[in-house]
């Protein structure tokens, strides 16, 4: 026996289901459907907008189930139980399938007009809201990317401008001696490098802060992890943070301190804006990379120093390609010792531009990761671009003069020979530096050919007191 639905019996109304359908769609919702006691579809009324589904007419005769997704046809059913069992349902979302296998999305309420009468589906089309929904979604999205994108870009510059300017002490675990530290920590505590090295670390500490640093030092000794604590220096007014984590090295636990000045007068937006600044315009380059050398991230000076097209070009390319194998070493002893002092290489460019810098290296550690950050400066006495070129003039004008006083001992022939040589040595290094050091852009300029160019350069590096091209010309 089939149980009498609750609340008023609506069985007067089943034969006028199809008049029903027609009058909800073109009074409150854009579809109904009038479903037999089976489930299968007797009238389809649409509402007068644009149609709903292309091929809606043919749902007639079908069960209304599989006019719908595998995912929603549960819904289907329990609409249809939910009606047999109080004569009204819950309102349900469904997705019908169309031709062109875009799903429509439609909420329904069903009522079923008597106990052994149809069931009226009434439907709301929910493509509008869908696409609101989704917009909303794609907004919310691209929001959260900008922000990371953003807070990526931040913490980057942020790694870049501590590793160009924080303090770092290599501190003894044991004695809190320090053994090491860099340039940027002599110019915080006002301190002689050399006189630094040695020092009790607790000396540099304020009284009133020497309790918290000494918490934090020991923390970190004895159970492994890194901390960071806010302190004031002795003799400075600004506080500063002071981070430390431990590592092993040849000489036992040691500690790494990295120390950076806080001005808590700066707004946290302004300060962000500043560090981009000072990231982008200062002359030092500054690179990170992983432990193998890898780049991972540098500065605008590095980038350019390297004549990389941008960061991108430059990311995890090894940076023992523009430096040499030396840097491994350079490396090696920063991850051992937490520093290692400035040491004098040779940085060539992609396009073949040879720099003289001072590189100097520091560890950095990120939980479990860590990383090195380089700084760059290019040595003092270094030429500036354009001033080899000043310098090899002066050379040519001095060798003639030098010249110029052997008349009447050497004959002219030789004199103009040996000119002649020292002009071709001067103009084929400055078109290799106006090329940067492409010798085919250099050797267009001079009218000669790649193999011609080659051939002098050849015979400059032979050991014999002569260039090879006395007396030569350059169209030779």
């Amino acid at each position: 026996m089939k149980q009498r639905p609750a609340g008023i019996d609506l069985a007067a109304l089943s034969k006028l289901a199809p008049e029903l359908a027609e009058t909800f769609v073109s009074l409150a919702s854009d579809i109904a459907l009038v479903v037999d006691a089976d489930g299968v579809i007797h009238k389809v009324a649409l509402g007068g907008g644009p149609p709903l589904a292309p091929g809606s007419d043919d749902w007639v005769g079908r069960p209304w189930a599989d006019t719908v997704t595998g995912e929603t046809r549960a819904k289907v059913e329990e609409l249809l139980r939910e009606a047999g069992l109080s004569g009204i349902s819950r309102r349900r979302e469904v997705n019908h399938t169309s031709p062109g296998g875009v799903e429509i999305p439609i909420s329904y309420a069903a009522v079923r007009l008597g106990v052994d009468g149809p069931v009226l589906a009434v439907g709301r089309d929910l493509r509008a809201i869908t696409g609101i929904q989704q917009q909303f979604v794609e907004a919310q999205q691209e929001i959260e990317r900008e922000y990371w994108k953003h807070r990526q870009a931040e913490s980057r510059y942020r790694v870049l401008f501590q590793v160009a300017t924080d303090a770092v002490l290599v501190v003894n675990a044991e004695s809190l001696r320090i053994v090491d530290a860099n340039n940027a920590a002599s110019s915080l505590f006002d301190i002689a490098l050399d006189r630094l090295i040695g020092m009790d670390t607790m000396s540099t500490i304020e009284r009133a802060s020497r309790p918290a640093v000494g918490e934090l030092l020991a923390t970190a000794r004895s159970s492994g992890m890194g901390g960071e604590i806010r302190a004031r220096f002795a003799g400075r007014r600004a506080s500063a943070r002071i981070s430390a984590t431990p590592f092993r090295s040849a000489d036992g636990m040691l500690l790494l301190l990295r120390v950076r000045a806080v001005d808590s007068g700066v707004d946290a937006a302004d300060a962000n804006s500043t560090l981009v600044r000072l990231v982008a315009c200062t002359p030092d380059a500054v690179v990170v990379t992983d432990t193998s050398g890898r780049i991972q991230m540098a500065n605008p000076a590095f980038i350019e120093l390297a004549q990389f097209a941008d960061e991108n070009q430059a990311r995890n390319r090894p940076l023992a390609e523009l430096i040499g194998a030396e840097l491994g070493e350079l490396i090696a002893l920063a991850r051992s010792r937490g520093i290692a002092a400035g040491r004098t290489m040779a940085l060539r460019g992609l396009r073949g531009r040879t720099v003289a810098l001072d590189v100097s290296a520091a560890l950095l550690t990120d939980d479990d990761q860590e990383c090195i950050g380089l700084t760059m400066r290019a040595r003092e006495g270094a030429a500036a671009p354009g001033e080899p070129r000043r310098q090899a003039g002066a050379e040519l004008a001095a060798a003639i003069e030098a010249l110029t006083g052997k008349l009447g001992e050497v004959a002219m022939p030789e004199l103009l020979a040996r000119v002649a040589e020292q002009a071709e040595h001067f103009f084929v290094h400055a078109a290799l530096e106006l090329a940067d050091r492409d010798r085919q852009a250099a050797a267009r300029m001079l009218g000669l050919s790649t193999e011609q160019l080659e051939k002098r350069l050849r015979n400059e590096a032979e050991p014999s007191g002569k260039n090879g091209a006395a007396g030569g010309t350059a169209s030779s």
